[in-house]
């Protein structure tokens, strides 16, 4: 009797943990345009659709990352993604663009997107990419024009422009919607209100002049 009651029940929690973890809802039409316009208060998951008969095919391309983006920041490097406001037709799809500019021995810093894995083609330039995974293994690689590399989802990384005089160039995609992105650096030493001076000492075996050098040198 006991079995009998408790087999559905841990069937019924493996289902909801599987629905959990994917990374983004599976459509239930052809498309869902986005509705950019919308101005309720109300917060969920991707955007309410237009009327699919109003449909256009302009909301299903943009230019979005045909320009060169700024990359005069301290890290030297700039991403531009795609969104429900330059591509509306992505709505709902599980999936992002991202064109990234790194200027000459520029760095995208040690991050990680906690909602999506990353694939990354090189255009133009030379990277050194990399990321570590939760045996604290690292896995880099080289890359030239034409060359592709995965970034694992959740998994922190990084991309380097090795070269001193060219900028680089590549385009990822990314398997969600809203993949999210964290800097590692920046979390842990910028974050608001600022995390206790004491737990970065201990969890980086640094003084408190240490901690107060790099929150400077990172804009705080």
């Amino acid at each position: 009797m006991k079995i009998n009651y408790v087999l559905p029940q841990l069937f019924l929690g493996i289902i909801s943990v599987l629905n959990f973890v994917k990374p983004d809802a599976d459509p239930l039409q052809d498309y869902c345009v986005a509705e950019t316009r919308n101005t309720h208060n109300m917060f969920h998951n991707g955007q309410p659709c237009i009327n699919p008969r109003l449909a256009l095919a302009s909301h299903f391309s943009t230019s979005a990352l045909s320009k060169c983006g700024d990359t005069g920041n301290q890290f030297g490097f700039n991403v531009t993604l795609t969104n429900i406001n330059n591509l509306p037709g992505l709505n709902t799809l599980g999936l992002v663009m991202a064109r990234v500019d790194i200027a000459a021995n520029g760095l995208i810093p040690p991050h990680s997107h906690p909602r999506a894995s990353e694939v990354t083609i090189l255009l133009k330039g030379s990277l050194l990419v990399g990321f570590v995974d939760t045996t604290n293994r690292l896995y880099t690689q080289q890359l030239r024009a034409g060359d592709c590399f995965v970034f694992p989802k959740g998994l922190i990384h990084f991309a380097y422009n090795i070269d001193p005089v060219k900028t680089a160039l590549a385009i990822s995609g990314l398997s969600s919607q809203n993949p999210g992105a964290q800097i590692s650096s920046m979390a842990t030493f910028m974050s608001k209100p600022s995390m206790p001076d004491e737990i970065l000492k201990k969890g980086f075996k640094v003084n408190g002049q240490d901690v107060m050098r790099i929150r400077k040198n990172l804009g705080g």
